[in-house]
């Protein structure tokens, strides 16, 4: 049997329209380091466009820069007019800045439970306003002190500094305690690890929006009740950003919002936008306890802001306290 050769044909150089070889693909330079937000994960959201932050660094052992970006037409954190930031984004980024923090620079694993005891802010109003861009922010986050760490839990405080450009917009301190998920559980007991069935919470017809400085009835979340200056929470559980995320009882989040509408609803016919808030959070707000929210007109050290305390109670029991200031506008 003879065996056949064969010569391979010879590779003929491809050829562009013009006659000349193609350039050869070679590597380039890593792309460049471009700004997006954190992973929602860290910041406890479900929606990536609830994500305010944008990264940190650290500036030593209690001190970190925190970058945080806030966007032009948010459909719950802009005023009614739609020319300024609502101040609570600031409270909102301020939370946001401390649970990152705890995830990236403290070590706490995902899926540890948070408690926060603290949540203060206050903001500049002439740096709250909206401009051509998306607002963007650079928050000097302080450790005060060190925190607190045993085997399971951590404990920690700290001071925000929020700049937009040069300029101080807010100020800010909040206070976290984080522990496991199983030590959670015990403390929680047999409660159910989400909020009841959308609308179940919301009895009653709730207050028109213009008493409570809102635009939409779904944004609404008080009662009247037949006491003056009381009214009941009953937010609408389906709510994209009160409830972005399911959750086992009332985030303090609501309950911040349910002191702004109470200050507002109490100073009716004049709308209060609150500059500045100092709250304490008791106890959790349980779903299945009625909620009561009182407010009442306190002496300020500012004569020219209106100073309002805020309370909610369930069964008797304090489970928050907001001092909120802020300028009256006659509507």
């Amino acid at each position: 049997m003879t065996l056949l050769a064969y010569r391979t044909p010879a590779l003929t150089p491809v050829t562009t329209a013009f006659g000349t070889p193609p350039e050869p693909i070679r590597p380039v330079a890593p792309a460049p380091r471009l700004t997006s937000t954190v992973a929602k994960e860290y910041v406890h959201r479900a929606c990536h466009a609830e994500v305010f932050i944008t990264g940190s660094e650290p500036l030593g052992d209690t001190a970190f820069t925190v970058t945080a970006q806030w966007p032009r037409a948010h459909t719950f954190f802009s005023t009614p007019d739609g020319t300024r930031h609502d101040p609570m984004i600031a409270a909102e980024t301020i939370r946001q800045a401390g649970l990152y923090l705890a995830h990236t620079r403290f070590g706490i694993p995902l899926d540890h439970k948070f408690m926060m005891w603290n949540l203060d802010y206050v903001t500049r109003a002439r740096q709250l306003f909206i401009g051509a861009t998306p607002t963007d922010l650079t928050i000097e986050a302080r450790l005060l002190p060190q925190p607190r760490r045993t085997r399971n839990t951590i404990d920690f405080t700290f001071s925000a500094t929020v700049r937009r450009g040069p300029h101080l917009a807010a100020t800010g301190e909040a206070r976290f305690t984080t522990v496991p998920d199983s030590t959670y559980r015990r403390l929680r007991g047999a409660r159910p690890e989400s909020a009841p069935a959308p609308g179940t919470a919301a009895a009653g017809a709730p207050l028109p929006p213009a008493r409570v400085g809102r635009l939409r009835p779904c944004d609404v979340v008080l009662t009247a009740t037949d006491a003056p200056g009381t009214w009941r929470l009953t937010p609408d559980l389906r709510h994209p950003i009160l409830f972005d995320h399911a959750g086992d009882h009332i985030p303090g989040m609501v309950l911040l919002e349910a002191a702004r509408q109470a200050g507002n609803a109490l100073a009716a016919p004049v709308t209060v936008t609150p500059t500045a808030a100092a709250t304490t959070f008791h106890r959790y707000a349980e779903h299945d306890a009625p909620t009561t929210i009182t407010a009442r007109h306190t002496p300020g050290e500012d004569p020219d802001a209106l100073t309002t305390t805020v309370t909610g109670h369930q069964h008797g029991e304090p489970i928050f306290t907001t001092v909120l200031t802020g300028h009256p506008d006659q509507r």
